[in-house]
């Protein structure tokens, strides 16, 4: 949910009895220091930060320049110079600096997305007392965690929308539903799993529970919660027919994430092998998006959804979260 929520809807969730999240990879730590003390003074029930453990990746002229030539009609359409383009928001992993906030809060979960950080941040974490998550979206990668000392497990199927949790293979081929990633790793680990993809309703959290999670996370559904900062032009496609289609694309910022098929997934396809490592590839598609969007255009826009983005209605958090956990 980076980029689509700040601290009220985490407030909201938690005060209704779920885990409310909040979404750091694209915070710097003044801001992640700031929405954590408006959580820590509106709630005082649980809740999460999550954050990104990826590799920065060392820039590459030649793919970069492959990428631009690939993206050349549409920066031709807009009168973009390439030349001109400067770098979008950018997407950082979990560092000292991030730990050096989460020390003083000591929020009670952490969560990471694409494995795990060093060690060395590892007991950091755990020297104050949080508990630990991150995401598994095959049987390895979920051993791997367990190994590793996570408190529970992610199991991200398929379906679910945004970013492949992903960090032992890049071949997409691995990657199994959400049912059948659960059953695989509740029969593995003796860690708590927690499913997630493809689930939006009362209906689905009871199935996934039926086959062995103890518990689920939801994110498409909290797009269309007022609460959320949905960018305008994705709260629309999710509300309108094209939610009925998403694809997993690694267009929008290098690594593969699942969102509605817009104009540029289309034409170019949703995978392309010249997009620049995560997160590189955003800042030309970021330049795109920014003369895009005041049109009221999401050609270029990066749209995060699930599966079952169809199924979901607007409703206030609180009231959602209710209804998700009703039995």
């Amino acid at each position: 949910m980076a980029g689509s929520q700040g601290s009220a809807l985490a407030i909201a969730v938690s005060n209704a009895g779920g885990l409310g999240s909040l979404p750091c990879a694209m915070m710097a730590p003044d801001q992640i220091r700031k929405e954590l003390q408006a959580i820590k003074a509106a709630t005082s029930k649980p809740y999460n930060v999550n954050f990104f453990v990826h590799n920065q990746p060392v820039p590459d002229a030649a793919r970069e320049g492959a990428w631009r030539k690939v993206l050349a009609p549409y920066f031709a359409e807009y009168g973009i110079d390439p030349a001109s383009i400067q770098a979008g928001p950018q997407r950082v992993p979990f560092d000292d600096a991030a730990a050096d906030v989460l020390e003083e809060l000591k929020p009670p979960v952490v969560s990471f997305h694409f494995g795990l950080p060093s060690d060395a941040l590892m007991k950091r974490v755990k020297s104050w007392g949080s508990k630990i998550l991150s995401s598994a979206t095959t049987l390895d990668e979920a051993r791997y965690l367990e190994a590793h000392g996570v408190d529970a497990i992610i199991a991200q199927g398929y379906e679910a929308g945004g970013h492949r949790g992903m960090f032992l293979s890049e071949d997409l081929n691995t990657q199994p539903g959400t049912s059948a990633l659960v059953k695989q790793i509740v029969a593995a680990v003796r860690v708590p799993v927690i499913a997630a993809g493809g689930i939006a309703d009362a209906e689905g959290v009871k199935a996934a529970m039926a086959g062995g999670a103890s518990a689920v996370q939801i994110g498409t559904a909290y797009l269309f919660t007022p609460e959320a900062t949905t960018n305008p032009l994705h709260r629309a496609a999710l509300k309108s027919p094209a939610a009925r289609t998403t694809a997993v694309t690694n267009l929008f910022t290098g690594r593969p994430a699942r969102g509605i098929v817009n104009r540029l997934m289309r034409e170019i396809g949703p995978i392309n092998p010249n997009a620049p490592a995560f997160p590189l590839a955003a800042t030309a598609i970021f330049a795109l998006r920014s003369k895009a969007e005041p049109k009221g255009v999401n050609d270029f826009t990066s749209m995060w959804a699930g599966q079952s983005a169809a199924l979901c209605r607007e409703m206030p958090a609180a009231e959602l979260t209710r209804l998700l956990a009703r039995k």
